[in-house]
C-alpha cells in the first residue's frame, strides 16, 4: 500500500479513496471504465434515494444480482446511510429465499429483473405473499413493473447533501453492514453479522499483507454475495486503490478475454476456478510473465494444483488464503518468506493482529503440533450470527474466540496445518454445503424413507455430494427424479452430483445414520 490507510467505515474508505484519486479506475465492467469519483457520486444518488423512500438506520436490503457496478453501488449506499445489505446468490431459489429473507427481516429487494434462465420479476410477484416484510422491489434491468422501482430512477435521485451527511455521521464502525449467510448444521443458514469495522479489519490486513497498491489490477471472480467477493477482493482492492475487473458471472471465455486484454497482476480464486482455467490452451497461452501474486482460498488446494500454479505464474508469489463469513474475510495468508514446500503444506499465518489458538475436545488450548480446533481473534471476527443468538453463543465465546469447526494444528514455525473438518460440511467449487440442508428437502420427497449426505472428493470441483436414500416401500424414485426435485428448490451447486439407493443405511443403537460408516465403506470400495 502506499501509505497506511485505517478507515473507520467503509463509506468513509471510499471518500477518501475518491478525493485522493478521484480519475483513478476503480471497476471495469464490460470494458467500460468506473471512476472511483463515479462510485461515489452514484451511491450518494441511490442512499438520498433510499433516503427519500424512508429507508434508515439498521432497515435491511437484500441484493441479488452479479458481479456488476449496481451491486456496488447499492452495497456503498447502504454503507453511507447505515443500512444493512442481505447479500443474497443469484443462484438461490424459493427455498433459500423464503427463509433468507423472513429471517432477515429484509424491508426492500433489490434484484436483476431477468438472468439467462430465470425471470425474478414474475418470481417474485407470486412470491410476495411469501415475504411480508418485503414492501420494495427495485430492479435491475428492463420492463420494470409498474408497481416496483426502476434501479436506474435511483440512480438519478437528486442528492440531499444535508440529509446524506445527517446519516454518515450517524454510522459507526460497529454498526451492522451486511449479512452474508452460511450453511447451518442444523440445516437452517446462519447470517453472519458483518459490521463495518470486522470487514475492514480484514480487509486492510489483506491489502496491507498483499502490498497492494494503485499499480495493481485483479480480476473480481468471487461472487459478491461471498466473503471472497466483497471483502477479499473489492474491500482490499479499495484499501490499496488497485483496478478491479467486474466478471458478472465465472464464464470462462469472458475471463481469458478481460485477462488478455487489461493483464491483471493479481489472480485470486478457489481451488476449482484455477483447475478449470488451466484446462485452456488460451489461458495458458497468455503472458503471465506480469503476475506477482496467485491466492487460492475457499478450500484445501491439492500440492500438484499449487504446482501447477507456480508454473503458470512463473514470477508470481503463490499464497494460500483462510477465511470465514465469521471472520469477515481472509485471517490467515501464507506469508511473503514461505518457501514453496511450506506453502504446499500449510495455510499460511495469521495476518494482521488476529490472534489464532487451537483447542481440544475439552476446550482447553493445546500445545503446538498437537491437532485440535482452530479459534480465531480480532477485530474481523464477526458480530454472531444475526438474530440467532443460540447459534451466536455455540460459535462465539465470551472471550471473544470463534470456534471455527475446522481442525489442525500449529507448527513450531508458526504455520497453520489445516487436517479437515469437524462438521459434516463439504466444499463443492468453492461454495460450503452442508448435507443436513439437503438432507432436509429430500427427506420431504414422497418416496423418500431416509437420507444422507457425505462430501466425496472431485478432481474439478475439490469435493462433491453423494446422497444416499432408503426409498419410501412401494415406490421407485430415480436419480434424475430427485435431481429435478432438488433442482426446483436449491442452488444449483448443492444438487447433489450422486444419489445412491440402498434397502437400508448403517445405524446408531439410537436410531442415527453413522455417515462416519459410509463415508469408511466409500472410502475403501468407492460405493
Amino acid at each position: 500500500m502506499e501509505q497506511d490507510r485505517n478507515p473507520q467505515t467503509v463509506w468513509k474508505a471510499l471518500d477518501e479513496a475518491a478525493k485522493e484519486t478521484p480519475d483513478g479506475r476503480m471497476y471495469i465492467f464490460q470494458n467500460e471504465v468506473v471512476s472511483f469519483k463515479d462510485v461515489d457520486d452514484i451511491s450518494d444518488r441511490i442512499a438520498s434515494g433510499l433516503l427519500k423512500m424512508g429507508f434508515r438506520k439498521g432497515d435491511r436490503i437484500g441484493i441479488i444480482a452479479y458481479n456488476q457496478p449496481e451491486w456496488l453501488y447499492t452495497y456503498y449506499a447502504a454503507a453511507k446511510i447505515g443500512a444493512v445489505l442481505v447479500a443474497l446468490n443469484v443462484r438461490y431459489r424459493d427455498t433459500e429465499l423464503n427463509y433468507m429473507l423472513n429471517q432477515s427481516e429484509t424491508r426492500a429487494v433489490v434484484s436483476l429483473a431477468a438472468s439467462a434462465d430465470f425471470d425474478y420479476v414474475s418470481f417474485f410477484e407470486s412470491f410476495r405473499p411469501e415475504i411480508p416484510t418485503v414492501n420494495d422491489f427495485i430492479f435491475i434491468g428492463d420492463n420494470v413493473p409498474s408497481d416496483s422501482i426502476d434501479f436506474k430512477s435511483l440512480m438519478e435521485t437528486p442528492v440531499d447533501y444535508e440529509a446524506l451527511d445527517r446519516a454518515k455521521r450517524d454510522v459507526a464502525p460497529d454498526d451492522l453492514l451486511i449479512i452474508i449467510y452460511t450453511s447451518g448444521t442444523t440445516g437452517l443458514p446462519k447470517g453472519a453479522a458483518i459490521s463495518h469495522k470486522s470487514q475492514l479489519a480484514s480487509a486492510i490486513a489483506e491489502a496491507e499483507h498483499a502490498k497492494i497498491t494503485s499499480d495493481d489490477c485483479m480480476l473480481i471472480i468471487v461472487p459478491l454475495n461471498h466473503v471472497g467477493g466483497i471483502t477479499c477482493a473489492v474491500l482490499s482492492s479499495l484499501i490499496g486503490r488497485a483496478t478491479g475487473i467486474l466478471i458478472p458471472q465465472p464464464d470462462i471465455a469472458e475471463i481469458i478475454q478481460q485477462a488478455a486484454t487489461y493483464k491483471p497482476n493479481i489472480y485470486g480464486g478457489v481451488p476449482t476456478l484455477y483447475s478449470i482455467l488451466f484446462m485452456y490452451d488460451d489461458f495458458l497461452s497468455l503472458d503471465m510473465s506480469n503476475v506477482r501474486i496467485a491466492i487460492s482460498g475457499g478450500s484445501n488446494a491439492e500440492p500438484s494444483l499449487l504446482t501447477q500454479i507456480k508454473e503458470v505464474f512463473p514470477n508470481a508469489m503463490i499464497m494460500n488464503l483462510y477465511g470465514l463469513s465469521e471472520t469477515s474475510g481472509a485471517v490467515v495468508l501464507s506469508p511473503w518468506e514461505s518457501d514453496f514446500e511450506t506453502t504446499v503444506r500449510s495455510i499460511g499465518k495469521p495476518i494482521g493482529n488476529f490472534e489464532i489458538k487451537i483447542v481440544g475436545t475439552e476446550g482447553n488450548e493445546v500445545p503446538k503440533e498437537e491437532t485440535g480446533e482452530l479459534c480465531f481473534r480480532g477485530d474481523a471476527v464477526c458480530r454472531g450470527y444475526f438474530q440467532m443468538p443460540e447459534e451466536t453463543a455455540e460459535t462465539f465465546d465470551s472471550e471473544g474466540w470463534l470456534h471455527t469447526g475446522d481442525m489442525g494444528y500449529i507448527d513450531r514455525e508458526g504455520y497453520v496445518i489445516l487436517r479437515g473438518r469437524k462438521k459434516e460440511m463439504y466444499v463443492q467449487g468453492g461454495y460450503n454445503v452442508y448435507p443436513v440442508e439437503v438432507e432436509n428437502l429430500l427427506a420431504k420427497h414422497p418416496s423418500v424413507l431416509m437420507v444422507a449426505g457425505i462430501g466425496i472428493p472431485d478432481p474439478i470441483l475439490g469435493e462433491v455430494g453423494r446422497y444416499y436414500i432408503v426409498p419410501q416401500p412401494g415406490t421407485d424414485p430415480t436419480e434424475d427424479e430427485l435431481k429435478d426435485y432438488c433442482r426446483k428448490h436449491l442452488a444449483d451447486y448443492k444438487i447433489p452430483k450422486h444419489i445412491v439407493f440402498r434397502e437400508s443405511l448403517p445405524l446408531t443403537p439410537v436410531g442415527k445414520i453413522m455417515k462416519l460408516k459410509l463415508k469408511e465403506i466409500y472410502e475403501r470400495i468407492g460405493e
